[in-house]
């Protein structure tokens, strides 16, 4: 790869809802708070790397609040459609293609992945409008988003 070239890799995130809050955490490396989430791995799709981002981050068991056809064949298989699919800045030379998805908990017992996370946090809405936690404005939007669409 030349110096100045542009690289884009393929993520997956959960906006993950449980009684109208939505979990982030806070990453070590950004210090910033984020949704769960990850690359793509080169023989995953987006389906499968957001569910094992879910078991790997925070252990939950979610539902992944999107459709897909029932349809069934041998050489297809459909997948959740993400409920916002984004590009990203990393870097200057550096791109996210973002496959982004709600998912509905089926409780609020996580686990911090202390490797990758500085901290795992249940937001509501106000929280979310606290400049006491830093994030992107497209992480705040989405997870607003996510708790709009998963009001209960």
């Amino acid at each position: 790869m030349l110096k100045n070239e542009l690289t884009i890799d393929f993520t997956s995130t959960a906006y993950i809802v449980y009684k109208n809050k939505v979990l982030l955490i806070l990453h070590k490396q950004l210090n910033l708070w984020l949704p769960i989430g990850g690359h793509i791995e080169p023989k995953e799709d987006p389906e499968q790397a957001v569910l094992r981002e879910i078991k790997e981050e925070c252990g939950l068991k979610v539902e992944i609040l999107s459709s897909k056809p029932k349809f069934r064949k041998m050489d297809t298989k459909f997948l959740f459609t993400p409920n916002f699919l984004d590009i990203h800045n990393i870097s200057k030379n550096h791109k996210h293609i973002c496959f982004n998805y709600f998912a509905k908990a089926k409780s609020d017992k996580v686990k911090l992945n202390k490797k990758e996370h500085l901290d795992i946090h249940w937001f509501s809405k106000s929280d979310l409008d606290n400049k006491k936690y830093l994030s992107k404005n497209n992480v705040i939007f989405l997870a607003k988003q996510a708790l709009k669409t998963l009001k209960n």
